[in-house]
């Protein structure tokens, strides 16, 4: 199963990108063309420009607040279940229901702008889905909305884990529940905070669904806030579909996944040590 579904299409996208195929044709061999056009093509650099300041601004977000949200959903205080519950809701939800929502919540005449313009915060509507930055960052800001949740509970098992003499201990020597959760609770749920930084980064260079419900199919005006993912689908469909060059787009993408991969298993390494 993991040779059919997975390493033959890895084996099969690397012959690809070597070629010039296209979606209604085969395509001859042309060695390392195509990865001398990405290199030589704006839209590229833009795309992954826009993928590595999603994964810098996304990621430390998934790390620290889903922490915090584990650590207040941690007390056992009635009713405590509920915002458990209502934390997670987002995670089940679909992406582009989400992405959906999140639409009409930010348009022009949407929710947020509705509310700013009627309390005067703003003259003009807030231009979040129209303009290429605000774009972006709106589509951080659901992509950290939808996985705070998920994350939250990577840390409620790690939490469970802390041993709650440590906290007695220092509680008794007079430590103060900001000064326990820096010396005791951190250090013990560092490991985890790896392993979301890994994941939440190669979610991160791999997001599309939130780029395209709210930008559309251009990724924006001028496809300013494409990604890589976005980049690949553009160019690799349609009848004249370049599915050479976009296997050579994807082939990139998988290389620089491959580093932040391999940079949070060396620093998990480094933690362990």
């Amino acid at each position: 199963m993991v040779a059919l579904f997975s390493l033959w299409p890895f084996v099969n996208t690397v012959v690809l990108s070597l070629t010039d195929a296209q979606i209604l044709r085969g395509g001859g061999f042309v060695g390392l063309d195509n990865y001398t056009r990405a290199f030589d093509d704006p839209d590229f650099w833009v795309a992954t420009g826009n993928s590595v300041l999603y994964l810098v601004v996304v990621v430390p977000c998934l790390v620290l607040l889903p922490l915090a949200l584990a650590v207040l959903v941690q007390a056992k205080i009635p009713g405590i279940g509920f915002f458990r519950s209502a934390f997670y809701t987002p995670v089940i939800a679909s992406a582009v229901v989400v992405g959906l929502i999140w639409q009409w919540v930010l348009r022009s005449d949407g929710l947020v702008n509705t509310v700013f313009q009627k309390l005067r915060i703003v003259s003009e509507p807030v231009p979040f889905l129209t303009d290429s930055t605000m774009l972006l960052v709106s589509a951080m800001i659901v992509t950290v909305w939808k996985g705070l949740g998920y994350y939250m509970v990577f840390y409620l098992a790690a939490l469970g884990n802390v041993s709650v003499s440590l906290h007695e201990a220092a509680a008794i020597d007079g430590a103060g529940a900001l000064r326990r959760f820096f010396s005791i609770t951190i250090p013990q749920v560092k490991p985890m905070m790896l392993l979301v930084g890994t994941l939440s980064a190669i979610s991160a260079l791999r997001v599309f669904t939130e780029i395209y419900i709210l930008g559309g199919e251009s990724g924006g005006p001028g496809g300013g806030a494409r990604t890589l993912p976005f980049l690949i689908r553009q160019v690799g469909l349609g009848f004249a579909g370049e599915t050479g060059y976009a296997s050579a787009v994807s082939i990139l993408l998988f290389l620089l996944t491959l580093v932040f991969s391999l940079l949070g298993r060396r620093l998990s390494k480094g933690d362990e040590s």
